[in-house]
């Protein structure tokens, strides 16, 4: 106890005199809409309280609307960090200094995920060139899954302009609505990230029975938590720690069964370089990037 206790008061002194936080202030933490936000809330909304009574640190979650009002809002809002994507993670690294620290470990012991390109098993759709003057829905311009994945593939298969390509193309916001598009035929190619789709098919089969997947990304990194590189030394450390040793503690197990994942691990700048490589395929800077969706 003694020691946990001069741990917290070691935290808040750097907090003092490093930051300008005072104890009642909050470090704020964004979180990306991978699924809607109200569930994305609810399940790291015990995390983040597990994180305050291990650190002694007040944390408040901010979960946004739309992927790409990240960046933006992480600089308006002054925020500490955020739980970023993998795109938005690798953009915020390269464009704000972003410090990674830990990803969770999935059910299925992978830290990682894969971009899904897909359609429904009754489309006549089995190659790039079968989607020609069809209707696809991307996830935001904002995800490796949900844009930049399935933009680099298509280049790669010859399809230099999806504006002419495609009949139709829209933006769905998260990975969830997007397979939902599909499956409900008001789009005929459809794009997520396969840790959504797995999920999904857990719980409705239809998922698993009447879609098809006709791509695959590399692996990428999942959702880390990432921290600006100016913020104290002791408080990254503090976080760090809290999270990958919650499969140590009892408590931490209990959080991570409900949060849906085995343990967190650390994570440094490199574990995005196949993130790097499929923007460059898709001809995207990574530094200079629009990404609103237009």
């Amino acid at each position: 106890m003694m020691g946990q206790a001069m741990r917290f008061i070691l935290v808040f002194i750097m907090i003092l005199l490093f930051s300008g936080l005072s104890l009642a202030e909050e470090l704020k933490i964004g979180l990306i809409p991978e699924q809607n936000v109200f569930k994305q809330f609810k399940r790291y909304e015990p995390v983040g309280k597990y994180l305050e009574k291990k650190t002694g640190m007040k944390i408040r979650f901010s979960v946004l609307p739309r992927y790409g009002n990240i960046i933006d809002r992480f600089n308006t809002e002054k925020m500490a960090g955020a739980f970023w994507g993998s795109f938005t993670g690798a953009i915020a690294i390269k464009k704000l200094g972003i410090e990674p620290l830990a990803r969770p470990v999935n059910l299925d012991g992978s830290s990682t995920y894969r971009g899904y390109i897909f359609v429904h098993k009754y489309s006549v759709i089995d190659s790039v060139e079968r989607m020609r003057n069809s209707v696809i829905a991307f996830v935001d311009k904002a995800t490796t899954a949900g844009y930049v994945f399935p933009v680099a593939y298509l280049k790669e298969n010859g399809v230099k302009d999806i504006n002419s390509f495609f009949k139709e193309y829209y933006f769905t916001g998260s990975h969830d609505t997007a397979i939902y598009a599909v499956l409900n035929k008001e789009a005929n190619v459809g794009c997520a990230k396969n840790t959504i789709f797995d999920s999904l098919a857990r719980t409705d089969p239809r998922v698993k029975d009447d879609l098809v997947v006709l791509a695959k990304s590399p692996e990428v990194p999942s959702n880390a938590l990432g921290l600006r590189r100016d913020l104290p030394p002791a408080i990254k450390k503090e976080l760090k720690r809290a999270l990958v040793e919650m499969d140590k503690d009892p408590e931490g197990v209990e959080i991570l069964k409900e949060f849906g994942a085995i343990k967190f691990i650390e994570t440094v700048e490199r574990d995005y370089d196949p993130v790097f490589d499929i923007a460059q395929r898709a001809g995207i800077d990574l530094r200079n990037y629009r990404y609103a969706n237009e």
